[in-house]
């Protein structure tokens, strides 16, 4: 049973991080190691609900009871059994995702949550140390053969229970290395890289084969797939970034987020000698407050940038949940400070760009902003700015980070004649199977940009589906269907 009054006993904590003189110097991971101490203490507050509201919020239906009181009595072992049951990649989860299972603690009520995903993070950091994650190969061969298109985390978990269900799995990555976003989409300092080379040499040892450098629907057909495969998984992501019209965005300086984090990520990795989007020495303007704009945001700390300044179009949300707006377990509208906006920059809230401005080279220098507000009545967004409200800010670098747009069109998705929706995504059926027989789809390539814990679970959802497909008997878990939506916003 639970510790009846852990919750009492202890106030919520989070592992320590790096000072920041010293973390915005490298890339590795801003928050150091849990101490066990520590991770019991905080697992000891988890009530064990008779109705654990943590699993409403998780799409993976993690076990999070379980594995949370397994910590605190020392089951180690055993907590990694509970926690793979249902998530392959935790060690990639507790680092990346904001957390919705803490959003629905039942302790979250009158109290802070529990440290639900800081308690993940040290069951799978602590069961690589003590050897207990290793290679599951399948017990026999079944025969068929499926592609996995794209290798993020929806692509890895589809090619993970299909090949341990004994399917033959072949992982196409358009990117030098595995991994999706995660390789170079997001920075080290959130996630290092070699988190994903041991689970990429775990899956190899599994059976799956990685073929990298490939562009599927270009150096590869889908007539080429089909001659291979006996079925694909399409978890190509939602890559398409969205766009903005202000004057002036055809001036040089003025990129997608991305393609600065990309360049960043791959001299971090040793890929590349030099970014080829630099904040170094530059007034730095990030449009857009999420989790993009804040990686954005520690990027360019670390690359020295002499101003950093991120625009938000909503105002400052509260710092605690509104209870008739966002009441408990939904996922509440509060401010979020990411461990970069700690690091330095300015944050405006409730502010857009009006214009961009550039020197007689063609190049963004200056940005002109507005204050605004946001109308959502007539069930859509206008944005209105406030009269007398413009002034000029230095601008020499300006990253867009607005959001993604959808699925990318691509000649992959012409060959197999599949159309992307209104939303620029693939639709699917309950089966998770496009319009093209055979071909399934999961993760943000199906329901658009969205979190780790979806890509994961619909992956897993969709290799089941795969499975079916292909004659399988044995049953793989299929935690959400092809309709469901998000609990968080």
């Amino acid at each position: 049973m639970p510790d009846p009054s852990g919750f009492l006993e202890h106030q919520r904590e989070v592992p320590k991080k790096r000072p920041i003189p010293v973390r915005i110097l490298d890339n590795r991971e801003v928050y150091t190691r849990t101490t066990n101490q520590l991770v019991k203490a905080q697992a000891s507050r988890c009530m064990d609900c008779g109705i654990p509201f943590c699993h409403n919020g998780c799409p993976l239906g993690n076990r999070i009871p379980e594995w949370n009181d397994l910590a605190r009595t020392d089951r180690w072992g055993a907590a990694i059994e509970q926690l793979h049951a249902t998530n392959n990649f935790p060690e990639f989860t507790g680092r990346l995702c904001p957390a919705p299972c803490e959003a629905a603690c039942v302790l979250g009520i009158g109290d802070d949550p529990v440290t639900i995903k800081n308690i993940e993070v040290e069951i799978i950091d602590r069961a690589f140390d003590d050897g207990n994650v290793e290679a599951r190969p399948a017990a026999f061969a079944t025969g068929k053969s499926v592609a996995v298109v794209g290798s993020g985390p929806a692509g890895l978990a589809a090619a993970q229970q299909l090949a341990r269900a004994g399917h033959s799995v072949t992982v196409y990555e358009r990117d030098d290395s595995p991994g999706g976003l995660l390789r170079y989409g997001i920075p080290d300092f959130k996630l290092e890289k070699h988190h994903i080379d041991r689970r990429v040499a775990q899956m190899e040892a599994e059976g799956v084969e990685f073929l990298c450098d490939v562009n599927v629907g270009v150096d590869l057909t889908a007539a080429d797939l089909r001659e291979r495969h006996d079925a694909v998984v399409l978890a190509v992501g939602a890559l398409e970034g969205r766009e903005t019209d202000q004057p002036g965005r055809d001036l040089a300086g003025i990129h997608q987020a991305m393609e600065h984090l990309v360049g960043a990520n791959q001299v971090a990795a040793g890929k590349a000698p030099f970014a080829p989007i630099d904040a170094k020495g530059k007034h730095v303007v990030i449009i857009g407050g999420g989790d993009t704009g804040a990686d954005c945001l520690g990027v360019a700390h670390r690359q020295g940038a002499a101003s950093v300044r991120q625009l938000d179009l909503y105002p400052m949300p509260p710092s605690d949940r509104d209870d008739v707006k966002d009441p408990w377990p939904t996922w509440p509208v509060i401010v979020r400070n990411y461990p970069a906006h700690e690091e330095g920059g300015e944050r405006n809230y409730g502010s857009a760009a009006a214009e961009f401005v550039g020197d007689e080279h063609g190049h963004v220098r200056q940005m002109r902003l507005s204050e605004v507000t946001v109308d959502k009545s007539q069930g859509r967004r206008d944005v209105v700015p406030v009269p007398g409200t413009e002034r000029l800010v230095p601008a020499d670098l300006v990253l867009l980070a607005i959001g993604f747009a959808g699925t990318e069109d691509q000649p992959l998705l012409r060959q197999f004649g599949i159309e992307r929706t209104r939303r620029n995504v693939i639709d699917c059926g309950e089966d998770w199977q496009t319009d093209a027989p055979g071909v399934f789809v999961a993760g943000d390539a199906h329901r658009g940009a969205s979190l780790i814990v979806w890509a994961i679970a619909e992956g897993r959802a969709a290799a089941a589906a795969a499975h079916r497909y292909l004659g399988g008997q044995t049953a793989l878990p299929a935690p959400v269907s092809a309709s469901a939506q998000p609990l968080a916003a």
